[in-house]
């Protein structure tokens, strides 16, 4: 029994040297990571009130933070990185870079309400932390300690091998040439609708599912939301939510809308009821990613609104221009 126990400990400790130390994977993990890593960076660097975007891939793709920021008057942020990454995890690396007088909109996707706590403890960003990010693993909780630590498996093993050997022979990514990349301001551009030509007949065969009120209702990621919305309020930073884009013939049903919307106006936040419906010709490859002619036509619609009501004090300006203001400080 003794010597059981001591090879269980030796293997338990063999794997945590292996994956926390040694396996890795830069091209698909490492990706999302520096990617936020950047955002983060651009945060840092800007004195003074700023606006920063968060949500999933919506984020970046159909939102132009280099289009927004010169109509608002202010330097922004976009810190989407994918549907994919915790949202505590996100909102944990963000907090510290948001100060009193910022302003933070979420246009969140439909599946971040929803998304279980227990798809959240064995994400990426399960790994990413693992391997490169203790630190703020250590600031949230204990299920996100196991998950993190359990997050790895042979597939991963191979992968990380395999990504490893590639990054070190020099491998070209050819993701940027195919889909676009990132811009300074962390928007996704590039992504045109020559290039998303190919995927249209996958966009016109798309059934996307929505939500009901209830899963909302009930959804951690809603919890997760919430919870964040409170923190703003709390340290002076304004929250704003906003609708994630989507197929026109396909729109959020109505309890699902009033779901979404009230999670924001009950937990002090504020909520841009701006249209983001589009014709399906207008994405790139889901419902979720405009492209980027159309990133640009929303980034528009959405930067005249929160022109209008970015003063806190303004909330008749804000009421004309579709914004809706729930309880929390002036």
């Amino acid at each position: 029994m003794h010597r059981l126990l001591l090879a269980c400990l030796a293997s338990l400790a063999l794997y945590a040297a292996l994956f926390g130390c040694v396996l890795d994977r830069p091209l698909a993990y490492g990706f999302l990571s520096a990617q936020l890593d950047a955002k983060l960076a651009r945060a840092a660097a800007i004195a003074g009130p700023k606006l920063v975007i968060l949500a999933g891939s919506n984020g970046p793709y159909s939102h132009r933070c280099a289009v927004i920021a010169p109509i608002i008057g202010r330097p922004c942020v976009n810190g989407g990185v994918a549907v994919g990454i915790g949202l505590d995890y996100l909102f944990a690396r963000w907090e510290p870079e948001l100060a009193p007088g910022d302003i933070v909109y979420l246009p969140m996707e439909e599946a971040q309400y929803v998304r279980p706590r227990s798809a959240e403890e064995v994400g990426p960003d399960a790994a990413i932390m693992f391997r490169h990010d203790w630190r703020t693993l250590a600031r949230l909780a204990p299920g996100r300690w196991l998950g993190a630590f359990f997050a790895f498996d042979l597939r991963y093993a191979v992968m990380a091998a395999i990504e490893q050997s590639l990054v070190a022979s020099g491998f070209h990514d050819p993701r940027a040439a195919a889909e676009g990349g990132m811009n300074e301001w962390g928007d996704h551009v590039g992504h045109t609708a020559a290039l998303g030509a190919a995927s249209q007949a996958v966009l016109a065969r798309a059934d996307p599912v929505h939500p009901s009120a209830v899963q909302v209702i009930e959804g951690d990621g809603a919890a997760e939301i919430a919870s964040f919305l409170r923190w703003a309020g709390a340290h002076g930073v304004r929250a704003i939510g906003g609708w994630p884009t989507h197929f026109a013939d396909s729109p959020i049903p109505p309890g699902t809308q009033a779901a979404i919307r009230d999670l924001y106006l009950e937990n002090g936040a504020a909520f841009l009821d701006v249209s983001a419906a589009y014709p399906r010709t207008a994405f790139f490859d889901t419902p979720d990613h405009l492209n980027e002619e159309w990133q640009i036509v929303h980034s528009r619609r959405v930067a005249q609104a929160l022109a209008a009501a970015w003063h806190p004090l303004r909330p008749l300006r804000a009421e004309r221009v579709g914004v809706r203001w729930g309880p929390g400080p002036d």
